[in-house]
């Protein structure tokens, strides 16, 4: 009853020349996150910024060309927040939120990070910061009787099982440590993996591949695009399905979209349904 898809577009102006609009006229999703906007909307064409059929939340990075966020609704949202009020990252395109009837959406672009730099100290930064602001989003939308999703490139491998190559990443941003350990507190606040629980003992599937070499061919990739539910929606999903291309040719961004489907009533309180 409620379909969600969430994708990482890599430039959106781009991916609309490559095929991204094909698969938004032809997605049956009620919600569509995404991530790595790179563009403020009046930098969009009128069917990229704002496609027939849908309601439109951007938010857009004050460095232009970067980051990015957006969720497109079937039906108009109730309220939108931009940010999650850390100061840094309220205007870092990061990420953004909306209010459904049954369910609150939100799209999460997660800072990449490079191990050893200032770079991985900023991720870590947001990380510290958007930990409470997940638990205080859950107990919020419970009291007004929601369940959440967070969709988005979330840019850490949890397991070995989300990445192909794991024995030469231990030490690489994306499947540190610390940020796995970040990620299993993310899951005992009371959000749960969606994929993995409907896909516990498979590799991957993977969401991300470098276009440098054969990555995509060989699917030497990165389970990094998740969809996190709080438990009440978490445990009545029933599909999860990561749309890779036919062929490399086919892509039209180094992420695949990963769609979940629920069980849910997508625009009415469940307990009115």
């Amino acid at each position: 009853m409620l379909t969600v898809s969430t994708v990482n577009v890599n430039g959106l102006r781009a991916a609309a020349r490559k095929g991204y609009l094909e698969w938004l006229a032809a997605t049956p999703a009620d919600v569509v996150c995404l991530q790595e906007v790179r563009a403020e909307p009046g930098q969009l064409a009128e069917e990229v910024r704002s496609p027939e059929g849908w309601h439109v939340a951007h938010a857009h990075s004050e460095v232009k060309g970067r980051n990015g966020v957006a969720v497109l609704t079937r039906q108009a949202p109730g309220a939108v927040r931009v940010g999650f009020g850390a100061p840094e990252f309220e205007r870092s395109g990061r990420y953004v939120e909306v209010e459904l009837p049954s369910v609150v959406v939100a799209s999460l672009y997660l800072p990449s990070g490079d191990a050893g730099t200032p770079r991985q100290d900023e991720k870590e930064r947001f990380m510290a910061a958007f930990l409470p602001y997940l638990v205080e989003l859950r107990e919020k939308a419970a009291a007004d009787g929601r369940e959440v999703v967070v969709c988005g490139d979330w840019n850490i491998a949890h397991r070995e099982a989300d990445l192909k190559a794991w024995r030469t990443n231990r030490n690489s941003a994306g499947f540190l440590p610390s940020e796995r350990a970040w990620l299993s507190q993310v899951y005992s606040s009371g959000y749960v993996d969606v994929v993995r629980a409907l896909h516990p003992d498979v590799e991957g599937p993977y969401t991300w591949w470098s276009y440098r070499g054969k990555a995509f061919d060989n699917d030497s990739g990165w389970r990094i695009d998740l969809v996190c539910a709080t438990e009440g929606i978490a445990a009545r999903a029933t599909s999860a399905v990561v749309e890779r291309a036919a062929t490399y040719a086919e892509r039209w961004s180094d992420h695949a979209p990963v769609t979940v489907g629920f069980d849910w009533p997508a625009g009415v309180d469940p307990a009115q349904s």
